[in-house]
């Protein structure tokens, strides 16, 4: 993944599964414009994620793969979806939305996440299961 800086996880609290176990965080405005741009799917297996803060809604030109987009509100409850959003494609604008997770494509199919859910997003390791 291109995106360096601080690392943490991704939980669906609401679910008790991870989304992300290895999660990137794109907070500056270099990093949250580059995204995932560029990256080769190897490079973004199940398991990673990137989230972005401030975020309202991404894009996935130059973008080799199709990705799970979850919208996030203020208290990282789950106000939108985007299932297996296709590279270049833009994904919607959600004014609720305050952050955005980027996971790979049938993540949130795995983990049966849906709009409400609640979400745990922390630096650090992740709990093992």
């Amino acid at each position: 993944m291109p995106v360096q800086g601080p690392t943490g996880y991704a939980l669906n609290r609401t679910r008790q599964t991870y989304l992300a176990r290895q999660l990137r965080i794109a907070e500056t405005h270099w990093s949250r414009f580059c995204g995932l741009m560029c990256t080769d799917v190897d490079s973004f297996p199940a398991g990673q994620g990137l989230w972005i803060v401030p975020s309202r809604g991404v894009h996935t030109f130059a973008m080799r793969f199709p990705i799970d987009v979850v919208y996030l509100d203020g208290d990282k409850v789950v106000v939108h979806l985007e299932e297996n959003l296709k590279p270049w494609r833009l994904a919607p604008v959600r004014l609720k939305a305050v952050s955005v997770l980027e996971l790979p494509g049938s993540t949130l199919s795995s983990t049966q996440t849906a709009v409400g859910d609640e979400i745990e997003i922390a630096l650090g390791q992740a709990g093992q299961e």
